[in-house]
């Protein structure tokens, strides 16, 4: 396993980390620990993917080791399917043509992915919104740390605080990324679901089983092909083909 307190040459470390895959995620992927405490003791083991680099990277090694180019092609993938999820929530009458504001547009797309993709299980009651299991826009006073003590998911999240953005899971903050690159946090989130080997909650397991298989290009078992899937997939699938 990597584990040092230097801070180590990054192409050293994704050359361990393509090496020592196969050992690394027989670790990860095994049911030893705890769902809800997994997180923590993998960034223990491997604090690189505190780093989004190296998260990100892990999602390539996971999906499409052997393609350099798998990360720049997944970016245009969400890039297209957000120009098409944009056209899809008007027509829907989820979202208000695009504004000028980027920022503002990524969040307000966020907001309407998971009724553009509806799961049928309501979100926790503390949950305002089933995009709250995605996001959550910091109020002027309210403290990042007291908002996840309090959260009753487990799963990754994005803060959206005044000058930059947090990516954590559960309680912990995982790293800080710049705020104009909200537009990819998606894929950030998804980088964990796959990276710590975590659960889709219930209330955006149809959105997020439409971004694996329509923008990471992972097919979802049997089991996981639900009803609200299927129903989600036919109803993109005519819109976009029209």
């Amino acid at each position: 396993m990597y584990k040092t307190k230097a801070r180590p040459n990054k192409m050293d470390v994704a050359q361990l980390l393509d090496l020592e895959i196969q050992a690394r995620r027989a670790f990860i992927d095994s049911d030893v620990t705890k769902e809800q405490d997994r997180p923590s003791k993998i960034l223990k083991a491997y604090p690189c993917f505190g780093e989004l680099d190296h998260l990100m990277d892990e999602l390539r090694r996971v999906l499409n080791q052997g393609n350099s180019h798998f990360l720049t092609e997944l970016k245009t993938r969400w890039g297209t399917f957000c120009e098409r999820a944009q056209f899809y929530g008007v027509f829907k009458k989820l979202m208000r043509p695009p504004q000028l504001d980027k920022v503002k547009h990524s969040i307000a797309m966020m907001k309407a992915l998971p009724e553009m993709f509806p799961s049928p299980m309501a979100p926790p009651k503390k949950l305002r919104h089933a995009s709250e299991a995605l996001l959550h826009v910091l109020e002027s006073a309210e403290d990042p740390n007291t908002f996840l003590q309090t959260r009753p998911l487990s799963s990754p999240v994005v803060i959206i605080c005044e000058t930059n953005c947090i990516l954590a899971i559960g309680t912990m903050p995982v790293l800080i990324f710049p705020k104009e690159d909200i537009h990819e946090s998606v894929m950030y989130l998804m980088a964990c679901y796959y990276t710590f080997h975590l659960t889709y909650p219930k209330c955006i397991a149809t959105l997020l089983s439409v971004v694996q298989t329509e923008v990471l290009l992972d097919a979802i078992h049997d089991c996981d092909m639900t009803t609200s899937y299927k129903k989600a997939m036919a109803d993109w699938k005519k819109f976009i083909s029209d």
